[in-house]
Order: C-alpha cells, then sequence, then structure tokens
C-alpha cells in the first residue's frame, strides 16, 4: 500500500512562529505597518499579512514616526535599531531569540578582540545582520577551504584569538566537518550555534529521505534552510521543492509507492497538509494502475519476481543464458550477475552451474525471459546485514560506486548505502579515494520492508581509534619512542597518528636544520619515528619530537671544533652589522661587520655575498648560550690587520639552533645596538 509521511519538525519553527503572530497582531492593532524585508520566505504568509495591511519595504527610506515597523525573525544590525531610534517610528521586535543570543556572542567576542568567523551564507539577511554586530575583524566563510585559509591566516600567522560560530540554519554535516577541522586548535573557540530546530528538521528529513521513494520538500523558494533540506534529502532520494500543492500537477509520480515531506521553517501547517493530501491522492491512483498490471501477470506461467532455478549454457562477455525449464530463454545481463560492475561474467559463474535467479522481465512476443542473480545474492547479504544491524556486529564489503552524496558498499551481494558524512574522508579529501577498498562498517539504519541499509564506516573506524587511544594513554610514556603515520602537515607544524591520537610535531621539533615549511622535511602518509615530549590525559593533547638527539648539530660542532680553529664556511645572509656563516648545518657563525676586513666596513654587501665560502677563524664558542663568533679579519698578516681609524667594538651576538636562525638577525641587531 502506498504511503505519504510527514516529518515530525516540518513547518514552523519557535522562532518564525512567533515572527508571524506577532506580524499578524501588529496589522490588526496598528496603521501604517511595515515588515523589514518579507516576514518569512512563504508568499502565501507574505500576502495574506499584505493583504491586511503590512506591507513589505526593504530599506528605512521613507519611513515616518507615525510608522510601525517590524524587524523579522532573521534579526538585523545595531545600525538598524540606532536609525529607527532617530525616526521615532514604533518598533516591534520579531528577531528570534536565537538569533539575538548569536548577537550578544558576537558583540562580546569581538570586544574581547577576538576574530569573528562566521558559517553561512554572506547574502543571507540573518547573517548581513550578525556581522553587524562585530566590531573588529570579521569573515563569513562557506566551505572547509576557505576556513582554513583563515585559520592559516589568522591563527598561525597572526596569532589572534577566533571565534567561530553559524547561522542557525546552517548545513549539519558541514558544521560538523568544520568542528572536527578546528579541535583541537588552542585560542579557537567554537560556539554552537545551529538552532536546535534546525538540527532536528535536517536530521529527521535525512533519515526519512532514506526509507521513501521521492521526497517533497515544501517552502519558499528564496529560503535558505528549505534550500538545505532540500540538499540533504536530495543525496538520498528523488527530490522535489514546491511552495504549495498545486505545483505538484505535472510531475510523474508512476514509480513512487512511498513519499516523505519535510517542510522548512517559514511553511505553514495548512500548506504541508495540502501537499499530503495530494500526494496521498497521487500515490492511490498510481498504485490501483500497477495493482490491475500485477494481476495480470499471475496468470503466466512464470511472472516477474518470481525465484527460479537454472543452468548455465552459455557465458559471454556482455550476458549469461540459462535454461530455467520454460520455452522462454533466460537471459542474465551484465549488470544483473553481481552487484560489483567491474567483475567479467566468466569471473561468476561457468556453463553448468546451476542457479538460483529471480525473473525481471518477460517478452512473450520474442520468447526471453530477463533474469537477475544479484538480487537473488542479495536476499542472502540482506540476512547478513540484518543479523548485523540486530546484533550491533561489523561486515566487511567492498566500495564500488561513488555516487551523489556518499558511496555503496556491497557486503555478501547486497549493496549499503554509506553517506559521505559516515565514510570517515573528509570534505576536502574527495570520496574517490574509497573506491574498490575493502571497509569494515556497521548498519545504522535497516529499512526491511524495502530491504535497503545505511550504513557507517566512520563509526567502526571511530570505535577502532577509541580503543587505539584508550591503550596509547595505558602505555604512554614521556621519553618513549613510537612510530606513527603523518595525517596533516600545517604551517606550525605536523600532525602524526601514533596509534588512536594525533600528536603534534611541532615546527622547532622537526629539524635540527632549518626550513621553510615542514612540507620540507615529511610528508602525508610518511611513516615516522617519534619521541613522546609531552602528554596531556585530560586535553588528550599530545607532543611529539621528530629530530634525533643524536644529530644536534651542537654536539657535532663540540666534538669537532674548538676556540681559535680555523673553518671554512658558507654565507647564508647578510645584515646591516655583519654576515652569518654556515659552519656546520644547523651552527652559523657571526661574523661582525668590524671582523670582516682590515679597513671599516660601511656596507657588508660590498666585501661578501650570500654563497660565498670563507675562511674564518673561530674568536668565540660559547656552548651553553649557543653562540659562535668568526673572524676573517684575525686571519690577515699581522702588518695587513693594524687596527682601523674607527675600530668598530666587538659585540657577543647569540647563534641560535637552526629552528630559530630565523629570528637570529633581528636578535643579534638589537644586541649590537646595546
Amino acid at each position: 500500500m502506498s504511503n505519504v509521511t510527514v516529518a515530525k519538525t516540518a513547518g514552523f519553527c519557535f522562532g518564525v512562529d512567533r515572527a508571524v503572530k506577532l506580524a499578524y497582531e501588529a496589522a490588526d492593532r496598528y496603521k501604517n505597518v511595515l515588515t523589514l524585508g518579507e516576514i518569512i520566505h512563504n508568499p502565501d504568509v507574505v500576502g495574506d499579512l499584505s493583504s491586511r495591511g503590512a506591507r513589505v519595504i526593504d530599506d528605512l527610506d521613507g519611513v515616518t514616526a507615525a510608522d510601525t515597523v517590524i524587524i523579522r525573525s532573521h534579526g538585523v544590525g545595531p545600525e538598524v535599531y540606532e536609525r529607527l531610534a532617530e525616526i521615532g517610528a514604533r518598533v516591534i521586535d520579531a528577531t528570534c531569540p536565537y538569533v539575538k543570543k548569536i548577537h550578544q556572542i558576537v558583540s562580546e567576542r569581538s570586544k574581547a578582540g577576538d576574530v569573528i568567523l562566521i558559517a553561512g551564507d554572506p547574502e543571507h539577511p540573518e547573517v548581513k545582520g550578525i556581522v553587524g554586530y562585530a566590531k573588529n575583524e570579521c569573515h563569513v566563510f562557506s566551505d572547509t577551504d576557505i576556513l582554513m585559509k583563515l585559520i592559516r591566516k589568522i591563527y598561525e600567522n597572526l596569532k589572534k584569538p577566533i571565534a567561530i560560530l553559524s547561522q542557525t540554519t546552517y548545513n549539519i554535516s558541514k558544521w560538523e566537518d568544520y568542528k572536527h577541522l578546528v579541535s583541537g586548535l588552542e585560542g579557537v573557540t567554537v560556539y554552537d550555534t545551529v538552532c536546535a530546530a534546525t538540527e532536528k528538521r535536517q536530521t529527521e528529513a535525512k533519515k526519512l529521505s532514506e526509507s521513501c521513494d521521492v521526497m517533497i520538500i515544501v517552502g519558499g523558494c528564496n529560503s535558505s534552510n528549505t534550500k538545505k533540506l532540500y540538499d540533504i534529502c536530495s543525496e538520498n532520494a528523488e527530490c522535489y521543492l514546491v511552495e504549495n500543492a498545486s505545483q505538484l500537477g505535472g510531475i510523474d509520480f508512476s514509480h513512487a509507492r512511498s513519499a516523505g515531506i519535510s517542510a522548512g521553517a517559514s511553511t505553514p501547517a495548512y500548506i504541508i497538509k495540502e501537499v499530503q493530501n495530494t500526494m496521498t491522492e497521487i500515490l492511490t491512483k498510481e498504485e490501483e494502475f500497477n495493482f490491475e498490471e500485477a494481476i495480470e501477470q499471475t496468470f503466466k506461467k512464470i511472472y516477474t519476481g518470481k525465484r527460479v532455478s537454472g543452468i548455465v549454457t552459455a557465458v559471454n562477455p556482455t550476458e549469461v543464458i540459462v535454461d530455467i525449464g520454460t520455452k522462454q530463454t533466460g537471459y542474465i545481463p551484465q549488470s544483473e550477475l553481481s552487484s560489483d560492475p567491474s567483475v567479467k561474467p566468466s569471473d561468476i559463474v561457468s556453463v553448468g552451474d546451476e542457479i538460483d535467479v529471480i525473473v525481471t522481465k518477460i517478452n512473450d512476443v520474442e520468447g526471453i525471459v530477463y533474469l537477475s542473480k544479484k538480487q537473488v545474492d542479495a536476499q542472502k547479504g540482506y540476512d547478513e546485514v540484518k543479523a548485523a544491524a540486530d546484533n550491533g556486529t561489523t561486515v566487511s564489503g567492498v566500495v564500488t560506486n561513488v555516487i551523489k552524496g556518499g558511496v555503496i558498499v556491497v557486503v555478501s551481494g547486497m549493496r549499503v548505502f554509506v553517506p559521505a558524512s559516515q565514510t570517515g574522508v573528509r570534505a576536502d579529501t574527495g570520496l574517490d579515494t574509497l573506491l574498490k577498498q575493502t571497509v569494515n562498517l556497521k548498519i545504522i539504519e535497516l529499512n526491511e520492508q524495502r530491504k535497503r541499509a545505511v550504513g557507517s564506516i566512520r563509526k567502526v573506524a571511530a570505535e577502532e581509534r577509541a580503543a587505539k587511544r584508550a591503550a596509547f594513554f595505558e602505555t604512554a610514556e614521556v621519553g618513549q619512542t613510537v612510530t606513527g603515520e603523518v595525517k596533516s602537515i600545517t604551517d606550525y607544524g605536523v600532525f602524526v597518528d601514533v596509534g588512536g591520537v594525533d600528536g603534534l610535531v611541532r615546527k622547532a621539533d622537526l629539524t635540527w636544520a632549518r626550513i621553510k615549511h615542514p612540507s620540507d622535511v615529511v610528508s602525508v602518509g610518511d611513516h615516522i619515528e617519534v619521541t613522546i615530549k609531552d602528554i596531556d590525559k585530560e586535553t588528550g593533547k599530545v607532543s611529539l619530537v621528530y629530530k634525533k638527539q643524536s644529530e644536534n648539530p651542537w654536539d657535532l660542532f663540540k666534538a669537532n671544533y674548538e676556540l681559535g680553529q680555523v673553518v671554512e664556511a658558507k654565507i647564508v645572509s647578510i645584515t646591516s652589522f655583519g654576515a652569518f656563516a654556515q659552519i656546520i648545518p644547523g651552527i652559523d657563525g657571526l661574523i661582525h661587520i668590524s671582523q670582516i676586513a682590515d679597513q671599516r666596513v660601511n656596507n657588508v654587501a660590498d666585501f661578501l655575498t650570500v654563497g660565498d665560502t670563507v675562511k674564518a677563524k673561530i674568536t668565540e664558542c660559547d656552548l651553553e648560550k649557543k653562540r659562535v663568533s668568526l673572524s676573517i679579519r684575525a686571519l690577515l698578516a699581522p702588518e695587513e690587520a693594524a687596527a682601523p681609524e674607527e675600530a668598530d667594538e666587538e659585540v657577543e651576538v647569540e647563534i641560535p639552533a637552526a629552528e630559530e636562525a630565523e629570528k637570529a638577525p633581528a636578535e643579534a641587531e638589537t644586541e649590537a645596538a646595546e
């Protein structure tokens, strides 16, 4: 029997319901009622309010003290309130309380110096209002690439605190991805500002779409939250967006036996009811017609859907011929042999095999019966999947297809849909990395009537990771050496999976050598040996070290060099007060401007060039302070090394290890000035 199911949370949310009631009360009570923008994105409600005298305006031009202005649920920036106060108009504030809360967070965090990042549509009225409360730097983003660019610019380069939040109607799946990307970053605070009603509406609509042939989303075409519902449901079912029941006409629903209905927050209950009644009538008519067709088929010797046994008589590259004991010849197209499209017919069956098949189509005129083996296999797979769903056990399968919104995993012949959000693959990576891979998954939803299953790879991975994480913290100790896989690289360091835990190797702990970026040392996917530097079990943070103590350049220097020794060094940088020369990788000595030549040097570049190799004498060596001074002048003949007319005073400059070398010129210049 056909059925039409309406999501429980479809229609008006608290904020919209409140705004609409305030608008109707104002229209009945006052004259010259104006709504600053459409009160909600629904043409029927807007039209009805207009008939009652509530006129829509786009801005405050022409508004007078005699007018009553309604601020809709999306809210506005503080400048609008200030302008209305100057005009003297009556104000009815219908801003959703959840939106008001976001205004307060943005205002407080902005005053505290945080950079504000807002997940949302920069053109959406709610977002425009939120931005108005940010007194300092504020950015709106809508995908992971933009978010990470902002994080690198603000957090990594400028070292500013960040507050991240979203518009109330934002896509829950995307929001969860954003939270995952920034988790663990100090100085980054995430505020969950997606409305609870929005989250529940999206979750229920998604679940409903997974069990229906078709989904109807009811709401205004300009409504942001309605469009998000459409996008979410389109990943699982054929989906249509309509504003009312009249728009259902002309759509072919002949293939559908079940329909789900959800509606945006701006859709009145009576419109949802009209759509439900219309869809019920449409599906009932289609069912009656198809029922008559099915009755006719039952009079045949074999019929569509019947399970029969047969003997394979021929195997071709594109099909298999089967004798099923009737006058018709049975054909199994390659597409009906297996759920894995990459296998060949000869890989599955051979001539003489006895197999079970299901009749999919009968052509009495040509004497042909089309059969399916994969449907029989799917039934066997269904039993396994059902047992896994009932017992909460893990099953294995091969990813055979990447489709819109997720992947298909074949488990013992049954196709299991895994939504993108349940694959465990990051949004910026792409699902194609899973294709042809054998994966473990858990069944999180099972529609026994339609024999459809939804699985989660991420849940299995999360459980495995949790077990590894617990084991790690039980046994891990500071100073212990472990092997891990490089998972991601940032400007400030490398995250390494050391067994259920992503530890951070900061740039300074990667190598003793001077590097521009951590990617100069390691790549994503590398397996490296690291030492545990610090463990915080309460926060779950682990600090790691990759550079080896045995490679410490200061130990090598101590063993091979001494005060007064003459060395060959390579000029690596030039400053106003001298030049730095590399003695060995990781150890740079300072040749002060007074020690370059036997004459007064005004411009170091006139005497030395980056890349030059020079001979110099070690004139100072302080291993504790990690500073080395060199002198070219000390090697000149005594008569050539006479003191210049105005000898510069020699200064001590600390030469840091390679990880701090980029700071050395500024520090040395300060010390020289003293």
